[in-house]
């Protein structure tokens, strides 16, 4: 009886099983086959930040048959690495991966797709842009550069980046010539340095040559990469202007609206994933790679309490004056610094002091 038992379920089984082998071909049938072109501000060097468009394309093509096809392309293949959002807005390329801050030039606004400097951190962010109402600050804001945004990977707070020699007070500071993004050059330009935009894959022979005098890019992982130990060896912390740097998928908003709406569901489930993933991933290579940089002389150093009090108060003064003339600015910093107020509340408690004791009890 339960062989007959089994054997009709097995039956049943392999029926239902056929039937939607059957289906799932028929439903896939029934989408278009779509390829995009997404162009990277990123070089493929750096696999882990460049890797989060990765996911989202090898996601998609898994998610879909293959029949959304997502092709990427390193920064400077397509456009440059900090024109990837302009290729975008214009309808050269449907989506990119890049920074929001890396156009503050356009707008300051856009600093808080990314990171301002004091802001809040990687999971605060998170918390802001999926549950706090940021993402609909956000593309409310983008919605002017026909774009919109999903969030797409994290570094976490970033170091403080390379300098030739050391800094100890503001006076150390001034004529400075440092490659820095988003609001950090604007407050750190009101202490005399002089702020430079590179893309990241130039960063390194022009703090070889010495056309500038300190760069900053990610952490650990990624800096060692990119070889700036070599060239300067004081490592400076905490990278104060990005706390929690978000990176992004800008999608062009007449071909989102071409999608199919399964397309659509399926794109923000894979941004999800490159999100979440690429903050796990340098958690994972940080720590190795941050020993690997020490055993090569490298001075890892921090920030005095003067430098980090007189770019707070330059900061808290940029955004002060900003809010007062730009009437965009103004409404997502009213927003987001409530936000991070109430988040830093809750973080004081049990997370900085089960942080605390932990670091002072290895």
């Amino acid at each position: 009886m339960q062989r007959r038992d089994f054997l009709k379920k097995a039956s049943v089984g392999a029926v239902a099983g056929a039937a939607a082998t059957i289906a799932a071909p028929a439903i896939a049938q029934a989408l278009p086959n779509i390829k995009w072109r997404l162009t990277s501000s990123f070089p493929k060097s750096l696999d882990t930040i460049y890797g989060g468009a990765d996911v989202l394309a090898n996601r998609l093509r898994a998610m879909t048959g293959g029949k959304f096809d997502i092709r990427v392309f390193p920064g400077g293949e397509i456009v440059p690495g900090l024109q990837a959002l302009d290729a975008v807005q214009q309808g050269t390329v449907e989506c990119c991966h890049t920074c929001s801050y890396y156009y503050v030039g356009k707008d300051k606004t856009f600093g808080f797709g990314t990171s301002i400097p004091f802001g809040m951190t990687a999971r605060q962010m998170n918390a802001w842009i999926y549950y706090g109402g940021g993402q609909k600050l956000l593309d409310e804001f983008y919605s002017d550069y026909n774009v919109l945004s999903f969030a797409g990977g994290n570094t976490g707070t970033q170091m403080g980046g390379w300098w030739r020699k050391e800094v100890k007070t503001v006076a150390d500071l001034k004529g400075i010539k440092m490659r820095i993004a988003g609001l950090g050059g604007n407050v750190f330009s009101a202490l005399g340095v002089v702020p430079q935009q590179v893309a990241g894959g130039d960063i390194y022979p022009a703090l070889e040559k010495g056309t500038i005098d300190a760069a900053e890019w990610v952490g650990p992982y990624d800096d060692e990469k990119l070889g700036f130990y070599k060239v300067a060896k004081n490592y400076y912390y905490p990278g104060w202007w990005e706390p929690g740097p978000v990176i992004h998928f800008f999608v062009n908003k007449a071909e989102w609206a071409k999608l199919p709406k399964e397309y659509q569901e399926a794109f923000q489930a894979a941004a999800f994933e490159a999100n979440v993933t690429m903050m796990a991933e340098y958690d994972h290579k940080n720590p190795a790679a941050l020993a690997k940089l020490m055993q090569s002389g490298v001075k890892v150093r921090e920030f005095s309490s003067e430098i980090l009090k007189a770019t707070s108060k330059a900061a808290s003064d940029l955004y002060a004056d900003e809010a007062g003339k730009n009437p965009a600015f103004k409404k997502i910093f009213t927003e987001y610094d409530k936000y991070r107020r109430t988040q830093a509340a809750w973080f004081s408690l049990a997370e900085r002091r089960m942080d605390g004791f932990l670091q002072t009890n290895k």
